[in-house]
């Protein structure tokens, strides 16, 4: 019969309102939390956004945190929203249990590094850096500050997928028996990284976001954290995990295809796991970031998908800004209270349809929502959808039914290798590759050639600190150039998902696609993952690249390792 992954708590912190009761009734008056910047100090000042109403003091008074202690802004957002989840599911111990934390975020505690940015590089004492570009540090201080310091604790780092990927990772966890409870989601805080990041690519809005529109003209960053915990087969579920899909556009770094093709799959997989037609859903949280290429793009996913069976669809991001690595989990848990009130959240800012896209909701009340999805999409072509439900889904837990072995492995850890690149790639176009970037290119095509795999069916990426050397490059280009004349290229090579997501848009995998960074733990999660991808059908053959940069001496590794079926 298998198990129901029941929702039994939701947290949530936002622009919107500090917590579930807050953010409804933000939903329901339409009142958008996008406004001017109260928090964060940057030149860009001009550019609205979704920012918590609440200073980190004011965090760490609720949380009990000592003035002086190091504590990002990520970490702060992201444990009052565990608290309250917890709280919520009423679990009274979770001393006897087995529990897992499961966290999305990109930049993780980035607004430190950059308070301590001058002064790390001149006083060597200062040890802080080597660790803040290490996503999995975020997660381990919501932890701390909730009092799990025995859960098994994993960070995904998918760019604005992170959360609803860690949702479906402790899915799967609970399906193959790994945990007890789950609490997963994610946090994301704005800094001056990602905020200039984002302008480099002239993707944001100096209004309010219009989603959908025609006016549209880019997207508003917003920051927040939301977590869900989830259990099997419990009595007080506010919903149900019904089905999800995780797939890869395979197109771009950061533009999504015209035909929509990884949203699409994405949610086919959704829907055929819930055992659910396209007429069965009445509503679609759409990632709608009001950018001109993610509406169209998701639009014709959306049509092709639902056909003449369209559901309701809105996106919530003119409410929040586009919360980033949080986004998948602060919108499941829209999704929960839309479900729970009977209401649709309004597409705020919508007055004139897209020539290609769909016409959202403007609003509705005194609605039946049964079955609802919550599209999540990020940079590399990370596609993520989720099937939330009201009604009891079994699930058939993940037979171990399938062997595997690894096919082969291949290291890169010397420049000298790097020139070999060219049997793989054109002189041209490796010239605008990173050090680190060339060597995981020619791991990882090197380990598929050996394997003779043209392309895998799914690619597990596993880093510590991720793009090292290029994050610190544009930290210092901002703090040298006073955020201006930034090199977008820098930015877009510099999210934890970049390599996954480069090798999969070079070999036209579509397959799933994910990247863990939890420090030394990091490929322990990756190899975990792709066997049990191999172990229960879902897949014949996986790529796992690890890959990290050193913090001096330029030193730095990728190993790639083919798993393939017995």
């Amino acid at each position: 019969m298998g198990n129901a992954i029941s929702i039994t708590g939701m947290g949530i912190i936002c622009a919107i309102g500090n917590n579930a009761q807050q953010v409804k009734d933000s939903l329901l008056g339409k009142e958008s939390g996008v406004r001017a910047m109260k928090y964060l100090h940057t030149k860009h000042s001009y550019l609205p956004v979704g920012e918590v109403q609440l200073s980190n003091s004011q965090m760490q008074q609720m949380l009990g945190v000592k003035a002086d202690d190091t504590v990002g802004r990520t970490s702060l957002m992201g444990a009052i929203a565990i608290r309250q989840a917890l709280e919520q599911a009423g679990i009274r111990d979770l001393g006897s249990k087995r529990v897992a934390l499961i966290s999305g975020t990109t930049v993780g505690v980035m607004d430190v590094t950059e308070q301590y940015f001058e002064r790390m590089k001149s006083e060597p004492s200062l040890t802080y850096l080597p660790h803040s570009n290490e996503c999995g540090r975020s997660t381990i201080q919501m932890a701390q500050l909730c009092g799990l310091q025995n859960a098994q604790v994993c960070t995904i780092s998918t760019a604005c997928s992170s959360a609803l990927n860690s949702i479906i990772i402790g899915s799967e966890m609970l399906l193959n028996d790994e945990a007890d409870v789950v609490i997963a989601g994610g946090s994301e805080a704005l800094s001056k990284f990602h905020l200039n990041g984002f302008n480099t690519l002239m993707i944001l809005d100096r209004e309010r976001c219009r989603p959908f529109d025609d006016t549209r003209a880019g997207l508003n960053l917003g920051e927040g954290a939301a977590f869900v915990v989830l259990q099997k087969d419990a009595e007080n579920a506010l919903g149900y995990v019904a089905g999800y899909g995780n797939r890869c556009d395979a197109f771009h770094q950061t533009a999504s295809s015209d035909n929509g093709e990884g949203a699409f799959l994405a949610m086919g997989d959704a829907l055929q796991m819930a055992g659910l037609k396209p007429a069965d859903i009445q509503y679609v949280n759409a990632h709608g970031t009001g950018t001109p290429n993610n509406d169209v793009s998701e639009s014709q996913a959306l049509k092709r998908v639902f056909t003449d069976t369209m559901p309701e669809v809105s996106s919530t991001k003119a409410f929040t800004g586009h919360t980033t690595s949080a986004s998948g989990s602060i919108e499941a848990v829209i999704c929960l209270l839309a479900m729970q009130g009977g209401f649709i959240p309004a597409n705020l800012g919508w007055k004139k349809p897209i020539p290609e896209g769909i016409i959202p909701c403007t609003g509705k009340t005194d609605v039946k929502l049964s079955n609802v999805v919550c599209n999540s999409f990020g940079f590399g072509g990370n596609d993520s959808s989720l099937v939330i439900s009201t009604e009891e889904h079994k699930l058939e837990k993940n037979p171990a039914k399938a062997g595997y072995r690894m096919a082969c492995s291949n290291v890169v850890d010397s420049a000298e290798e790097l020139p070999a690149l060219k049997e793989f790639i054109s002189p041209m176009e490796s010239r605008r590759m990173g050090k680190l970037m060339k060597a995981a290119h020619l791991s990882a095509l090197r380990a598929l050639k050996e394997a003779g795999l043209e392309r895998p069916d799914a690619i597990v990426s596993s880093t510590s600190r991720g793009m090292l050397e290029l994050s610190q490059q544009f930290l210092e280009d901002i703090v040298s150039g006073g955020e201006e004349l930034l090199k977008p290229t820098l930015f877009m090579q510099s999210t934890h998902n970049t390599i996954g997501s480069a090798i999969a848009i070079r070999t036209k995998c579509h397959g799933y696609n994910i990247t863990y960074s939890q420090g030394d733990q990091s490929l322990m999660w990756a190899e975990r993952d792709a066997a049990d991808l191999i172990q229960s059908g879902k897949v014949s053959s996986v790529l796992v690249i690890d890959f990290d940069e050193e913090q001096q001496g330029g030193g730095f590794h990728a190993c790639s390792k083919v798993f393939v079926k017995n």
